[in-house]
């Protein structure tokens, strides 16, 4: 089944005329932030490239974020929370914290939230939780794309401020690039320290 708005036009004829997708990109890296964003699209969007960010190419995916955070019919927000923070929530909690940060942003308040995946609970408004939601519908898929640019344009940042970690090529994910760098040079400031592989990395002898 391809991406659509027939969840969010159902969720409207119940009574929901403000429907926001949101998704989250950096739940699995071992470096960096998590982000999530949140998108409420015009009635009637239509669009036949996007879809979950996973199934498209880093450059589609740049050309989908200009378009989607430069039309002025399009609301939407994110939300960064850092390593540290992750740390000490826990990785679920910092997920299903920034995703209602993102909410939190968007102006006028939306009505009922789609989100991709489980139920987020606590959750400021309503909300339907669709599992594979990022390929379903547009909102989500959306949200899914604006997430990862930003989450992956954060890590070639750091990858210039924190070099021999080679964060602009992996982003923060588990690659054997990366363990192999993480135990060369020991964890950045950057590393989720609870994570196992943090953890367990040890800084070289000099």
């Amino acid at each position: 089944m391809k991406c659509s708005l027939k969840h969010e036009r159902a969720l409207r004829k119940m009574g929901f005329p403000l429907v926001v997708g949101i998704d989250e990109a950096g739940r699995g890296p071992l470096a960096g932030p998590v982000v999530a964003a949140a998108v409420v699209l015009p009635d009637g969007f239509r669009h036949d490239q996007l879809d979950d960010s996973k199934k498209l190419t880093a450059r589609l995916r740049d050309e989908l974020f200009a378009e989607l955070t430069s039309r002025a019919d399009i609301n939407w927000a994110v939300s960064v929370v850092e390593p540290e923070e992750v740390d000490r929530l826990n990785i679920l909690e910092a997920t299903h914290e920034a995703m209602r940060r993102a909410v939190a942003e968007l102006v006028p308040d939306p009505d009922h939230a789609l989100i991709d995946g489980l139920p987020v609970l606590p959750f400021p408004i309503p909300q339907t939780a669709l599992v594979g939601g990022d390929g379903l519908s547009f909102s989500i898929a959306a949200a899914s794309v604006i997430a990862k640019v930003t989450r992956d344009r954060i890590m070639v940042t750091m990858d210039a401020q924190y070099p021999g970690y080679e964060f602009a090529q992996h982003k923060g994910y588990g690659t054997a690039l990366h363990l192999a760098r993480l135990r060369a040079h020991g964890p950045s400031p950057i590393h989720r320290k609870s994570f196992s592989p943090v953890r367990q990395a040890v800084l070289p002898l000099t």
